[in-house]
């Protein structure tokens, strides 16, 4: 399909593909650990207006950062099978295009925060972005490129605790480097679909440079994410419903070991897509432990 013949409908139709929001698996898992940071941060009673700003400000950031990372990878996608369909590979959206659309969604949800009149979230803002826009050209040299992209999924969280506190304590630091092991977790399982097509072509991931034991780092990284969100319930002294939560996340894990286990590509997308539940689990029991219901 040639762009220039495309109707207007269409081309918002291939914007919208550009943006992923026909699959919002990826908002959802940048969208969990915001939320764990908006309600830790306010102890479970989050300011309305900064909830409403983080939540569109998570879509527009989270389909902005998947412009650029199809602009970035515009010359290998058409080389790999699960992406040679997408609207820039495929030709169907400029360059131009990308670039205009990634700077509108940027700066909206820029803007989203400026009533709040809070610098430090201004400034971590920037940071946050400069991470969503560097993060698809750490491919080309990190042996590891997933932990980068936990950092960058994970910058809601000083930021929710810059928008509630002025301030970014250090537990803050300590819900990033959990997410950062999750990330690595469950884009490791991603980055097993595409391992062959990505030997070809010389991208970067963390299941070619784990190797054959890619499984097994997998299983660690849930393990150490699950460690380290237990010790920031300790830390803030939060109930049992907590901790359920946690549980479930660990039995969570423990089903996509069984998905994974053969490296079978379809069942390693699934078990990436269903990490959704892994963050919802640890939410809900953080919701459940604020609750005067479990007090």
């Amino acid at each position: 399909m040639n762009r220039s013949t495309l109707t207007l409908s269409e081309r918002l139709t291939e914007y919208e593909k550009l943006m992923r929001l026909d699959k919002p698996i990826g908002i959802l898992l940048l969208a969990w650990p915001t939320l764990w940071g908006l309600w830790l941060s306010s102890l479970g009673k989050p300011d309305f207006m900064v909830l409403w700003i983080f939540i569109i400000g998570t879509v527009l950031m989270r389909s902005a950062g998947c412009v650029v990372n199809d602009y970035a990878d515009r010359n290998f996608d058409p080389h790999v099978e699960r992406t040679k369909n997408r609207p820039l590979a495929a030709g169907r959206v400029s360059t131009k295009e990308a670039l205009i659309l990634a700077g509108v969604l940027a700066l909206s949800a820029f803007l989203l925060i400026l009533p709040l009149q809070n610098l430090l979230l201004i400034q971590l803002s920037v940071a946050a972005a400069f991470l969503a826009a560097s993060y698809p050209y750490t491919k080309r040299f990190l042996a590891i490129p997933q932990a980068y992209l936990g950092i960058a999924f994970g910058f809601g969280i000083p930021m929710a605790y810059a928008a509630h506190l002025d301030a970014v304590p250090p537990i803050a630091w300590l819900l990033i480097a959990a997410n950062v092991f999750w990330a690595v977790a469950y884009d490791t399982e991603y980055a097993m679909v595409d391992r062959a097509d990505d030997l070809k072509i010389g991208i970067k991931t963390s299941a070619i440079t784990f190797g054959r034991h890619d499984i097994t780092a997998v299983m660690i990284c849930y393990g150490i994410t699950l460690a380290l969100l237990g010790f920031v319930g300790w830390e803030l002294h939060l109930g049992w419903p907590y901790y359920l939560g946690l549980a479930v996340a660990a039995v969570i894990a423990v089903y996509h070991y069984t998905l994974i286990r053969e490296r079978d590509p379809a069942r390693c997308f699934k078990a990436f897509l269903h990490n959704n539940w892994f963050g919802a689990a640890i939410f809900a029991g953080m919701i459940a432990s604020f609750s005067p219901f479990f007090s």
